[in-house]
């Protein structure tokens, strides 16, 4: 299968990139922005015409949460203008398009939120998001949004996790064992203006969950996440246990002012997958299986350092 995935550099990006190259031998297209402007409808249909892929994965993103709020019209181009480009080009060759959407279409009062439970955002990444969702169901000839959430691993593309800690669960654990495996202190955000409860993801799960998808041609809406619900600290505390970390270095603070986003942000992003389960035919992970698998990739990476 030859697949053409956007956003290949960045974390989740990477993640995908791995999991359908290496794990399953698919030929990867995985253009950078310095050759493929996501926003340049011609030049975007171009490339996808010059590749003809199977399958086209956009996982692509403006990654800046301050600045989607000071430059709307270059979010909205980033997102929704990038993906109206991105089906249409994968319509011009008949190729099954993902959309890689996010928990936080949801407004975190319709927890767990069903895969058929409409979009209802507070801020405006999900406000983005749940466009670009629109888009792909109304015009894709065979299209699939896979939501994501509380997505944890490693970052194939960098050597380091991007940041610390941000209002949602990303990488939470990831940089929570870089710290204390270096004999610092972790503080977990635990009260308002962060989101404290989620279904957390590891990449490959999903991207494995994603590539069942394309194999299966399935199409609609899928929450491609792991099968166990988590509060921040509670996730911070099973990390521990798994990774045999001393639970001493653990704090729990309330988050600073300056990481709530405009909006707001949702404070309970739980997804149920049970319907992506079984049209899959997958046994969604538990969180210990889940955080072990996590242990594995992290202790590979650090013995290929």
């Amino acid at each position: 299968m030859r697949i053409y995935l956007t956003g290949a550099s960045g974390f989740v990006g990477s993640n995908l990139a791995y999991v359908f190259a290496r794990e399953h031998g698919a030929e990867v297209v995985a253009p950078g922005h310095e050759h493929v402007d996501l926003t340049d409808e011609l030049v975007v249909r171009r490339s996808v015409l010059a590749t003809r892929p199977d399958a086209i994965v956009h996982a692509a993103i403006w990654n800046d949460p301050a600045a989607l709020d000071t430059d709307r019209r270059r979010a909205w181009e980033a997102y929704v203008g990038a993906t109206r480009n991105v089906v249409a080009a994968a319509n011009a060759v008949d190729a099954q398009v993902v959309l890689i959407s996010t928990d936080w279409v949801f407004d975190g009062t319709q927890a767990p939120a069903p895969e058929t439970e409409p979009p209802h955002p507070i801020n405006y990444y999900g406000f983005l998001k749940a466009c670009s969702e629109l888009v792909l169901t109304e015009s894709a000839g065979r299209g699939t949004v896979a939501r994501i959430a509380g997505v944890q691993g490693i970052h194939r593309a960098r050597p380091h996790t991007p940041r610390a800690q941000d209002a949602g669960f990303g990488y939470l654990v990831a940089s929570l064992v870089e710290a204390m495996r270096a004999g610092e202190r972790f503080a977990v955000w635990d009260g308002p203006g962060v989101n404290l409860l989620a279904t957390p993801t590891l990449a490959t799960d999903a991207a494995e969950l994603i590539w069942q998808a394309l194999t299966r041609e399935l199409t609609g809406i899928l929450h491609c996440c792991g099968g166990e619900h988590v509060d921040r600290v509670g996730l911070a505390r099973r990390a521990i246990d798994v990774f045999e970390l001393d639970p001493d270095l653990l704090d729990a603070v309330p988050p600073p002012d300056n990481v709530v986003a405009a909006g707001g942000v949702p404070r309970d992003t739980r997804l149920d997958a049970g319907e992506t389960a079984r049209a899959l035919g997958a046994t969604l992970p538990d969180l210990g299986t889940m955080l072990g698998r996590l242990r594995a990739e992290v202790e590979s990476s650090c013995s290929l350092a």
